[in-house]
C-alpha cells in the first residue's frame, strides 16, 4: 500500500465527510439570516449575533465555530467576533451575487432524501419521476441556477447567437422548454418587452410557481403552460432549453418536434452542463458536482420517461450533436459561449 496515495485519500475524505455534515449547518445559517446579518452588520460575538437574531446563544456558538472550521466565516481570536470577508458573503449571504452557491446545500439536501428511491431504481433499471422527487428539489434547482442565469443570460450568452438580440428587441415569439421555475423565462420577458414568451414544464407544479412570480413581476409578455417538449407547437423565431435537455426521456423526439415549431430562420439555444467528451476530461471538481447530480436526479428523470434515453449531465458535445444534428435533423450545432458550469449552444433548423 502506498502511504503517501492512503494519506492524501483519507485526507480528502475528511474533507468530504466534514462538507457532508455542513449541509444542515449551511442551510440553518441561510434560513436563519445568520450568514446575511454577519454580512451586513460586521463582526459580532455569538452573544451579539444571538441577540439580534433572537436566537439561543449556545447554538448560535457552536455554529459559529462549525463556520469557521469550514472558512465560510472569519473569527478574530483577540476579539472572540466572527465575521465575513467579501468573497465569503459573495458565495454565502448575497442571493443576487453570480457566486452565490448556498442553495446547492439545499439541491444535496433533496437528493438525501430521494436517496430510498434512487436506490431501488439501481436494482430495478427504473427510473423516478421528477413528481416523485422531494418537494424542495424543484425549488432547490430553480435557485441554484438562478445566478448564473441572472448574470449571463442577457449580458453573455444571447448575444453569443447570431442575430437574436435584434430580433428580440423588434418582437419575436420564444418558447423556454424546461423552464422550470420560469427564472429564465422571466429574465428574457423582462429585457425584451417586445417580444412574446411562454414557458413551458411537463411539471405541474414548477407551472403553478412560475405563474406566480409572474404574476408578482408584473410582465404583459409572459406566459406559461404545463406540456411535453414533444408538445410544444408554434412559429417560434427563438427556443431556449436550459440545464433540461439531458433530463428528457426522449431528446431526439423532442428536438424533432421542437425543429418543427421553429421558423425558418429561427435559431434554437440549448444550455447544459459543461462536459467533455469522454469520461477522463470530467474527472474534476465540476464533473464530480454533475455526475453525483446526474446518478441521483437527472439519469433517474430521463429513465422514467418513454425511450429512456438517460443522456446523463456529462453527455458532452459530440453527444449532444449526434442527438440534435445526426438524429434530430437541425443543419448546425456550435459552441457559442461558454462558462465553467455551462455549454451554450445554438443550433439552427
Amino acid at each position: 500500500m502506498n502511504e503517501q496515495e492512503l494519506g492524501k485519500l483519507m485526507g480528502q475524505m475528511l474533507g468530504d465527510i466534514g462538507g457532508a455534515f455542513s449541509i444542515p449547518l449551511v442551510r440553518i445559517g441561510v434560513q436563519l439570516g445568520l450568514y446575511e446579518h454577519l454580512a451586513r452588520s460586521g463582526p459580532s460575538t455569538p452573544a451579539e449575533l444571538a441577540s439580534a437574531k433572537g436566537l439561543a446563544e449556545r447554538y448560535v456558538r457552536e455554529w459559529l465555530c462549525s463556520q469557521a472550521a469550514a472558512n465560510y466565516v472569519t473569527y478574530d481570536a483577540e476579539s472572540g467576533a466572527f465575521s465575513m470577508s467579501e468573497e465569503q458573503a459573495a458565495v454565502l449571504a448575497d442571493p443576487e451575487s453570480p457566486h452565490y452557491l448556498a442553495p446547492s446545500f439545499d439541491s444535496a439536501a433533496a437528493a438525501l432524501d430521494n436517496h430510498p428511491l434512487v436506490q431501488q431504481a439501481f436494482a430495478t433499471g427504473g427510473g423516478v419521476d421528477w413528481g416523485e422527487q422531494s418537494e424542495c428539489l424543484a425549488c432547490a434547482v430553480a435557485k441554484f441556477f438562478r445566478p448564473g442565469y441572472k448574470h449571463n443570460l442577457v449580458q453573455h450568452w444571447l448575444p453569443a447567437l447570431d442575430g437574436v438580440v435584434d430580433r428580440l428587441e423588434a418582437g419575436v415569439e420564444v418558447a423556454d422548454v424546461g423552464c422550470g421555475h420560469g427564472i429564465s423565462t422571466m429574465i428574457m420577458a423582462e429585457a425584451f418587452p417586445n417580444s412574446r414568451f411562454v414557458g413551458v414544464d411537463f411539471h405541474g407544479p414548477s407551472i403553478d410557481a412560475a405563474r406566480q412570480h409572474a404574476a408578482d413581476a408584473g410582465l404583459p409578455n409572459l406566459r406559461f403552460e404545463t406540456s411535453m417538449a414533444a408538445s410544444v407547437s408554434g412559429r417560434f423565431g427563438l427556443i431556449t432549453m436550459f440545464d433540461c435537455l439531458h433530463d428528457m426521456g426522449d431528446p431526439v423526439g423532442a428536438m424533432r418536434s421542437l425543429r418543427a415549431s421553429l421558423a425558418e430562420d429561427g435559431a434554437c439555444m440549448i444550455v447544459e452542463p459543461m462536459a467533455g467528451d469522454a469520461v477522463q476530461d470530467n474527472l474534476n471538481p465540476v464533473g464530480r458536482l454533475f455526475y453525483a447530480a446526474s446518478t441521483m436526479v437527472c439519469v433517474p428523470t430521463s429513465l422514467a420517461q418513454e425511450v429512456g434515453a438517460a443522456l446523463g449531465a456529462q453527455a458532452g458535445e459530440a453527444e449532444l450533436r449526434r442527438v440534435v444534428v445526426d438524429e434530430a435533423g437541425f443543419s448546425s450545432l456550435r459552441r457559442a459561449a461558454e462558462t465553467p458550469f455551462n455549454l451554450i449552444l445554438e443550433t439552427r433548423p
